[in-house]
């Protein structure tokens, strides 16, 4: 247990470590070179605007998040159950993943306008694309954790009268369960981005909506301020499912 606990602060106090030093030496370059606004404002002049904004920019930072968790969630879920259905019923498993494949290679900011005409502008478009992309890696991710499974061990439960969905449930599942944390983690992140950029092409309010009016007005400084509490919502996120994959995956 204690091992756990410390695997994840360790990695916390680096990133610490090597944002701040990050931060620092944009901050020394913006100063050393006199870089102006419009090329990349100094961190305390974007830290300046976030405090002068906090309220403006909690409220879009709310309406982004709760976007990106309800899409995150459905696509998990989306993603999991297809992954579990097709180590089930395994027959029409190539054409789907070809065809999941064909519709996946093409962004999904291609599909936005359409998203936005049949969801409207509100925050069920937003969701609708977030879900689809998450739910793409999270069943890549699942199914490949599934094919992980030992065919010596299915065999062996199949000896003491194991059916189909005991073997997923007791051997499958369990041992597809690192891949599907890994494929968990790195939606995390997809998630926001894709919620923002399609704030972005038409929405109500949000970090994207944010920045788009910020663009227009030609307010570098803004743009920037909700680019830094958009990462912040990544980090906290990535952070809080790796934190929960540490824990649940103990075995890794």
């Amino acid at each position: 247990m204690s091992r756990l606990l410390r695997a994840p602060s360790r990695e916390v106090q680096r990133g610490l470590i090597g944002g701040l030093m990050l931060l620092g030496g944009w901050e020394a370059a913006t100063r050393l070179f006199k870089l102006p606004a419009y090329v990349l404002p100094p961190v305390s002049g974007i830290v300046e605007a976030i405090v002068e904004r906090r309220a403006a920019l909690l409220a879009a930072a709310g309406y982004t998040a709760s976007e990106a968790l309800i899409g995150y969630a459905i696509g998990c879920a989306v993603g999991i159950g297809l992954a579990m259905l097709l180590a089930l019923f395994p027959r029409p498993r190539r054409a789907f993943v070809s065809m999941a494949t064909a519709v996946n290679s093409i962004p999904v900011v291609g599909y936005a306008p359409l998203l936005l005409l049949w969801f409207g502008t509100g925050i069920a478009s937003k969701i609708a694309a977030v879900a689809f992309a998450v739910s793409f890696v999270v069943f890549i991710s699942t199914l490949s954790g599934l094919d992980r499974v030992d065919k010596r061990a299915v065999d062996l439960m199949r000896s003491f009268g194991a059916g189909k969905v005991s073997i997923l449930w007791r051997l499958q599942l369990p041992t597809a369960l690192p891949l599907i944390a890994a494929g968990m983690r790195v939606s995390t992140v997809r998630s926001i981005i894709i919620a923002i950029v399609v704030e972005m092409l038409g929405a109500y309010g949000g970090l994207g909506w944010v920045i788009y009016q910020a663009v227009m007005q030609i307010d570098f400084v803004q743009v920037w301020a909700a680019i830094f509490v958009a990462s912040a919502i990544s980090l906290l996120f990535f952070n809080l499912i790796g934190l929960a994959e540490w824990k649940l995956v103990f075995w890794r």
